[in-house]
């Protein structure tokens, strides 16, 4: 097993690890880094290997209304698994999207921030420095958090989509550089008691790190087989542990790459949130979505809205996780969460402020 491959039991309920958090700097985003009861706008940020994307709400009772929204593809760990370095390219393309965060933030007057980077600023030989670049230019300073916080927040924000009926899920999140799988398990009898973790992995593959191996253009049968093979020697050993007793348990996914074959399977003209948050697909679904795609030219992936120039060369990649997923855990059925990290952070940050209904 690779030694980035991390294989651990749970740490009991759900929620993520309690350690120190670096809020934003002194200045302009906010200057809060303590709990702040009443302060009413809540923002969080994900700055990942490939997405950035904000969120900022406020609470409404067991629950948050979200008031602003931002999500921009940045490529941040474009080229790192070869070079070791984000590239300066890279940095600028984020350094732009993040002065649009720091706007928003100021714009909405948000005072609870947690704003944090995952597996391209844990991976790159230059990260340090890209962060006091960010923080000098945008006033924000980015929390590296580790795999498992990254594993036990997507929990935090996925979990309303769990079957309430069912006994739990395999939870994946595919992002840029890196993969999460959980095992999620909860006793239907005790309705009011959360889902507890039982186990996690992450593997160091992701939709940007497969892509630039195996290449994400122009991609054959035979080169979505490797893929899928490379992935699943990665994920073996967690479901050789934790794949037995599937019974009444579904597969939950949050990524772009479950979220744009939603809306390929719906046939949608254009993405739409609010038809796939939440959706179900089943085997023969997924399968013939799945071999779609693999039909379609890179021109004709480019050219469909529900996937955009900006993923056609990544989305098979992403497929290619899933397909080893699903391999592993042969479960009948998807749940799509078209939400995952800022969700998690916001639930979190208003749960320790007693913000939200029940949890004072």
């Amino acid at each position: 097993m690779n030694d980035d491959t991390r294989l651990h039991d749970g740490p009991g309920p759900c929620g993520s690890p309690q350690g120190p958090v670096e809020l934003a700097a002194p200045g302009p985003p906010g200057t809060s880094t303590s709990p702040a009861v009443g302060a009413g706008v809540y923002a969080a940020l994900d700055l990942g290997t490939n997405n950035c994307r904000l969120l900022i709400a406020c609470p409404a009772g067991d629950g948050f209304r979200v008031v602003d929204s931002f999500s921009r593809i940045i490529r941040l760990g474009e080229g790192v698994s070869a070079t070791g370095c984000i590239s300066e390219a890279a940095i600028e393309r984020a350094v732009a999207a993040l002065s649009i965060c720091r706007d928003k933030i100021q714009a909405r007057n948000a005072r609870r921030l947690r704003l944090i980077a995952t597996e391209a600023c844990r991976a790159a030989s230059n990260a340090e420095g890209f962060r006091e670049r960010v923080a000098a230019e945008t006033g924000i300073r980015l929390e590296v958090i580790d795999r498992e916080t990254e594993a036990a927040l997507a929990v935090l924000g996925c979990s309303p989509l769990l079957d309430p009926g069912g006994r739990g899920a395999i939870l994946f999140d595919i992002g840029g550089g890196s993969t999460e799988l959980v095992r999620i398990e909860r006793d239907p009898a005790e309705q009011d008691a959360g889902p507890r973790i039982k186990a996690w992995m992450s593997i160091p593959l992701g939709v940007v790190t497969l892509a630039e191996r195996f290449g994400g253009r122009d991609v054959t049968p035979q080169s979505y087989a490797r893929m899928v093979q490379e992935v699943a020697k990665h994920v073996a050993p967690f479901a050789a542990e934790y794949g037995g007793d599937l019974g009444d348990m579904h597969l939950l996914g949050t990524s772009g790459t479950v979220t744009t074959l939603a809306g390929l399977h719906l046939n949608l003209v254009r993405y739409d949130r609010r038809r796939i948050d939440g959706i179900w697909m089943n085997n023969a679904d997924i399968t013939a979505t799945i071999a779609r795609l693999l039909r379609m030219s890179y021109q004709e992936r480019a050219d469909n809205n529900c996937i955009s120039v900006e993923r056609a060369d990544l989305v098979l990649a992403g497929c290619a996780i899933l397909d080893a997923i699903r391999d592993a855990f042969p479960l009948p059925r998807l749940r799509v969460a078209d939400r995952g990290l800022r969700e998690g952070m916001l639930v979190e940050m208003m749960r320790e402020d007693g913000a939200l209904s029940g949890c004072r």
